[in-house]
């Protein structure tokens, strides 16, 4: 008998990736997605804890569903992700119509875990980390990909960045084997995917200490036939070797764009977040990428307001965005996270200092973002074609190797195929064109 889940993600591509696979192991169960939650008999939010503002979410959320426990007394309500793996019991405790927490770790475990809650009527928190990665752990995709899909390679970080709760969430480095990377593209390729983005906390480090590493992992994903592109993300900068840097004049699959997260100018602020670089450092590598490929796009993250971090330092910042040129940024005010470093560091900085920084700083970026976009008008862009725009059917999506979103006319062009659309106008957060031609 089929059963219905709710599914609510919050968070980053590895939370995204995470759903993915919560999805693919309920449907090994006969669970089939649902959009609406009154319908549910599994409701589950797969959480971040980043940001304190994510973390608020997740208990917003579980607030909506209280009164539909109440109302369908079978109902599981879970809870999954970074905010299961570090509240763990104190959320049982906190929400009584709570049935299950998650941990990063245990999605693999879902079948027993739900044995437990629906026919042994427990209340329970999965919480366990496992030293290494379980093949088991990465099961089956749920059917409706699409044309673009992400591969975890690997999970955890072993940087401890004072102001970063990843490692006390998701664990230390752990790699998945080459062969069992390769075979999930291969059959993502045989799906129709024709984007794979290989996704980890630190990919740089992937197979540290082992024969293939990460640019021979990108070199044989690239090769793979039926795959069209290929992206990575996210980069340490302090981990970004010459041999991957190459890869982007050598490998026509790999797409023109590095993620490269330098989330400070200030040499003083790079330091007390313990990142390992100098602003010198991090330039040379942004050097290294324009040299090989000069038309690549590069995108990065900026936290402001670190504690200790003085007007000079906000300017550093500054300066490291207009000198870089960034093609776009994520960008956040710094808010304390349970167990770093940084929690306990002197010197916060006061909320509205916080706020006036990322305004200016998002407002620089802005300018430079749009700059650049409309340096794309009268061009013409090769674009991997996503399905159809939210303009309604004759609309088509899609974005160019670099990244950036177009929306044009359908016309004879398929979800899946590369077609090359001329630029006719700019807008703050997409392209607008006109199609010119595709292949298949």
């Amino acid at each position: 008998m089929d059963r219905y889940v709710f599914l609510e993600t919050f968070g980053c591509q590895m939370n995204d990736d995470d759903s993915d696979r919560l999805l693919g192991f309920l449907k090994d169960i006969n669970y089939i997605r649902t959009e609406k939650v009154e319908r549910a008999d599994f409701i589950i939010i797969n959480t971040c804890s980043i940001r304190d503002k994510a973390e608020q979410k997740v208990y917003s959320a579980l607030g909506r569903f209280k009164s539909l426990k109440n109302e369908k007394p079978g109902l599981v309500i879970g809870v999954a992700g970074c905010v299961a793996q570090q509240n763990g019991e104190a959320l049982l405790k906190r929400a009584p119509y709570l049935d299950v927490v998650i941990g990063t770790h245990n999605i693999h475990r879902i079948k027993e875990i739900l044995r437990e809650v629906s026919v042994n009527k427990r209340r329970l928190a999965a919480t366990e980390f496992s030293s290494g990665i379980d093949g088991h752990e990465y099961g089956p995709r749920p059917f409706n990909i699409g044309v673009k899909a992400s591969v975890s390679i690997m999970r955890g970080c072993d940087n401890f960045c004072t102001y970063c709760i990843v490692p006390y969430t998701r664990g230390r480095e752990a790699s998945r084997t080459g062969a069992d990377i390769m075979n999930e593209v291969s059959a993502l390729a045989q799906r129709g995917v024709k984007e794979i983005t290989l996704i980890g906390q630190n990919v740089n480090s992937y197979g540290r200490g082992t024969e293939l590493g990460f640019a021979g992992l990108l070199r044989k994903v690239c090769r793979v036939e039926g795959i069209s592109r290929v992206r990575f993300m996210t980069s340490h900068p302090k981990d970004f070797s010459g041999d991957l840097t190459r890869l982007f004049a050598e490998e026509g699959k790999l797409c023109p764009h590095a993620h490269l997260p330098a989330q400070s100018g200030s040499d003083d602020v790079l330091k007390r977040m313990k990142r390992g670089y100098t602003r010198a450092q991090y330039l040379e590598k942004i050097a290294m990428l324009r040299a090989v490929r000069p038309d690549i796009a590069i995108t990065s993250d900026i936290i402001v307001g670190f504690p200790g971090e003085t007007d000079r330092d906000f300017l550093d910042t500054m300066g490291l965005i207009n000198t870089v040129r960034y093609d776009n940024i994520f960008s956040f005010m710094y808010s304390p996270r349970p167990d770093t470093a940084a929690a306990g560091f002197d010197g916060q900085v006061p909320l509205e200092v916080k706020s006036e920084r990322l305004r200016a700083l998002q407002a620089a970026q802005l300018k430079i973002t749009n700059e650049k976009s409309r340096a794309l008008v009268g061009k013409t862009v090769e674009v991997l074609v996503e399905g159809v725009g939210k303009a309604g059917p004759d609309e088509f999506f899609g974005r160019t190797s670099c990244a950036r979103a177009v929306n044009f006319p359908a016309g004879a062009a398929a979800p899946g195929s590369l077609t090359d659309v001329f630029i006719t106008d700019a807008y703050a957060n997409s392209l607008r064109g006109a199609l010119q031609g595709s292949t298949p």
